[in-house]
């Protein structure tokens, strides 16, 4: 199910967005607002595992276009999530060991889009991503997956540490991407496995990094040391294309 991309402004409104059940990404409140609507929305918002941030009200006042948004702004998502099941599911539709491309610190929306785009066409059962400190599924996400967002599930998770956790009891395996590990073309990418990959800067975070069974590098021979990530992701997500085909 598709969602257009909108902002949502005012407390009622933010509230019934809410209770209707649609998928919201991030709810901006004004610094100091703590009357009843906006604790209720804070409420909804950890019911549904919604980010919150408090910002300034000058802040808001630069993003409202109605220049009534009473303290509150929230970003609905323009396409529905997945969960990680159906993810699991689409692999054993498909008869195939899972492979699932999982990122951290990708704040990022064309980063974001384009990797949705190669783990389509990497065959690649889903992507998973982090609430926080990620970028959501917004209608530039969509424009930069070329459309992928319509046949790759999406799941967006609490804790990628646990979730990563939770799929290796289901028999994956993990590695994730740093210029410090051992060359992708030494090591074993066949069976389940979730590639995890990192943002440009802050890298894959080190609780994530320790649940990984291995590190994996790209070998590099330019002046620079680093790939963006969305290339990164595909130049690894295609050596397991590679190894899984052999």
């Amino acid at each position: 199910m598709r969602y257009k991309e909108f902002t949502i402004e005012g407390r009622n409104a933010v509230i019934e967005a809410f209770r209707s059940g649609k998928p919201i990404d991030k709810v901006l409140i004004m610094d100091g607002a703590q009357d009843g609507p906006i604790q209720t929305i804070k409420r909804e918002a950890k019911k549904h595992d919604t980010v919150v941030k408090f910002v300034a009200k000058e802040r808001l006042d630069q993003i409202s276009s109605t220049g009534m948004h009473q303290g509150v702004i929230a970003y609905a998502a323009a396409y529905e999530y997945a969960g990680v099941e159906d993810i699991l599911e689409a692999a054993r539709e498909k008869n195939e060991p899972p492979f699932i491309i999982l990122l951290d610190n990708i704040e990022d929306p064309h980063n974001l889009g384009a990797i949705i785009r190669t783990a389509n066409l990497a065959g690649a059962h889903g992507v998973i991503i982090p609430k926080d400190r990620a970028a959501g599924l917004t209608a530039a996400v969509a424009r930069a997956s070329a459309g992928a967002l319509n046949y790759t599930p999406v799941a967006r998770v609490t804790n990628l540490a646990r979730t990563i956790e939770e799929l290796k009891k289901e028999g994956m395996w993990f590695v994730c991407a740093d210029m410090d590990g051992t060359v992708m073309y030494n090591l074993d990418l066949k069976g389940a496995i979730g590639l995890v990959i990192g943002g440009e800067g802050a890298g894959v975070g080190r609780l994530v990094r320790e649940k990984c069974d291995f590190v994996a590098s790209i070998p590099m021979k330019g002046d620079i040391d680093s790939l963006n990530a969305s290339v990164a992701a595909g130049v690894l997500a295609y050596e397991i294309v590679r190894q899984r085909a052999l």
